[in-house]
This record gives C-alpha cells, sequence and structure tokens, in this order.
C-alpha cells in the first residue's frame, strides 16, 4: 500500500469515526437534555396551535422542582405524550369558582387564558370543581400533578380520571420554545 493509500484510507477512518461520533452525541443531548414535540390538537389554544412544533427541555426537572404554570410534557396513561400547564403542585387545594382560580383558598390571576375572553366567549371558560367532585381528594397528592389545557373546554387533562393526577416521574420535561412554524417562533407564557 501506499502511502498516498494509506493516508487516504486514514482520511476514511477519521471521517467515519467522527459520523459515528456526531449521531451518539445527537442520541445523547436527543435522549437526555432536549427533544422535539409536535403540538397535536386544540387543547392548548391559544397559547399553543395544532403542529407547532417545540422543543422540550428534559433536565428542568432534574435539577429543579415544577413550577406553578409551567408548560409540561408528560407520559399520558393512553401510551401518548400530552402538553398541559400545571395548576397544582403536591399538597394543594384546587377550586374553580365563578371562573377564577383558587389554590389553597387564595385566588390566582391566569393571564394565559386572557385571549378567551376577547368577548365572544359564551358561558365560563372552566365549570365549577373542586379536586374531591373530579378525583375523589381534596389535595394533590406527593409526587404529583395537577394540568389543564389551556382551551379548558376542549381538553383531555386531570380533571378526567382518565388522566387524573400526573405522576412527577412521567414528566418528560418543559416547554416553552416554539421553533415551527416561523410566525410563531420564540417562547410562551
Amino acid at each position: 500500500m501506499t502511502e498516498k493509500e494509506k493516508k487516504k484510507k486514514n482520511e476514511v477512518v477519521e471521517f467515519i469515526v467522527m459520523f459515528v461520533v456526531a449521531i451518539a452525541i445527537a442520541l445523547a443531548v436527543r435522549a437526555f437534555l432536549f427533544s422535539a414535540i409536535i403540538v397535536d390538537g386544540v387543547s392548548m389554544m391559544p397559547t399553543l396551535e395544532h403542529q407547532d412544533r417545540m422543543i422540550v427541555n428534559k433536565i428542568n426537572y432534574r435539577i429543579s422542582d415544577p413550577k406553578r404554570f409551567d408548560v409540561i410534557v408528560f407520559h399520558a396513561p393512553e401510551g401518548t405524550d400530552y402538553i398541559k400547564r400545571v395548576i397544582g403542585l403536591p399538597g394543594d387545594e384546587i377550586e374553580y369558582k365563578d371562573d377564577k382560580l383558587y389554590i389553597n383558598g387564595k385566588l390566582y390571576e391566569e393571564p394565559y387564558l386572557e385571549p378567551h375572553y376577547d368577548g365572544t366567549l359564551k358561558g365560563s371558560l372552566t365549570e365549577d370543581f373542586t379536586l374531591e367532585q373530579k378525583l375523589g381528594m381534596t389535595k394533590v397528592p406527593e409526587d404529583h400533578l395537577f394540568v389543564l389545557g389551556d382551551n379548558r373546554r376542549q381538553s383531555n387533562d386531570s380533571r378526567n380520571v382518565s388522566v387524573g393526577f400526573v405522576p412527577i416521574e412521567d414528566v418528560v420535561g418543559t416547554t416553552k420554545f416554539i421553533f415551527w412554524p416561523l410566525q410563531d417562533f420564540g417562547t410562551i407564557d
């Protein structure tokens, strides 16, 4: 084998090794740090639209606890991933009365719902309920979350026993960044 052939062979081997390493790094990032998700449905409208593409931060809850009003992705009982908003944290008592959110008896504002109240909404967006009425418990259990879609009238969320309280271990991560379509590019509240 000539010197030129050896050099060419080394370049090919180097390229293959770099390619394999790049693929391994990309897979590790996707598995442990960040991934993409496509919004499927209207349950988070107007915050998120059907077919929005978002980045999921998978490391956030490995280093910190969930926060109220975070938008999260979690493994739903049906075997799919859902995108919803955290309303209740472990130990919280949740009540909706007259379209207002009360957590542990304190009124909370939900500014992300304001677009629903543009004058076209007939009736309330969120029906009156307590956790006990919906799920038979007065408080969000330890290591669980209570989540709702922003489009309360068309959301399969914690109000339904098929979803119920979400175990924190089923949370894939938080999501705040839309990367597609380009006209929606940016962060959400």
